[in-house]
């Protein structure tokens, strides 16, 4: 139903890179857990349309500026529409783990995540131990709260 000339108006800018692949061969935006990405579009957008938004969040941050959150590990599709409900792009968004500067840790069957730039820190990522994910938010609420 989508042409892939519909598709090549969505453009993804990352530090003013935009992301081809998408439009030449039909392959995913990708996102990191937890960040967010700009995606342009050349054609205004009216309304988006997101598969599984317990995958991923879109809002609409001017008529041709998007703004993709990733929320869960998985794939999910994004529709774009115009004022007049026709479609500006159809494309499938892939919601990965940030790799880089990230070391996992396993103590049996208990990971734990660390962001090691250059010392390393607990993180919370999907799939961690509860306890360690727990401490980490008490802890970072607490560096919060004393700050305020």
């Amino acid at each position: 139903m989508f042409r892939s000339a519909a598709i090549a108006l969505l453009l993804a800018a990352t530090l003013g890179a935009p992301v081809s692949a998408v439009a030449q061969d039909g392959a995913p935006i990708d996102v990191n857990v937890n960040m967010a990405r700009v995606l342009r579009i050349s054609a205004p957008a009216a309304t988006v349309i997101v598969g599984n938004p317990g995958i991923a969040d879109v809002t609409i941050q001017d008529p041709q500026t998007l703004i993709l959150t990733g929320k869960s590990y998985g794939q999910t599709n994004l529709i774009v529409l115009d004022s007049r409900g026709e479609p500006v792009a159809d494309t499938l968004i892939e919601v990965v783990q940030m790799t880089a500067g990230v070391m996992t840790v396993y103590q049996g069957l208990n990971r734990t995540s660390l962001a090691c730039a250059p010392v390393c820190q607990p993180v919370i990522m999907l799939g961690d131990d509860t306890g360690f994910s727990g401490q980490a938010m008490a802890s970072s609420q607490l560096v919060q709260s004393a700050a305020n």
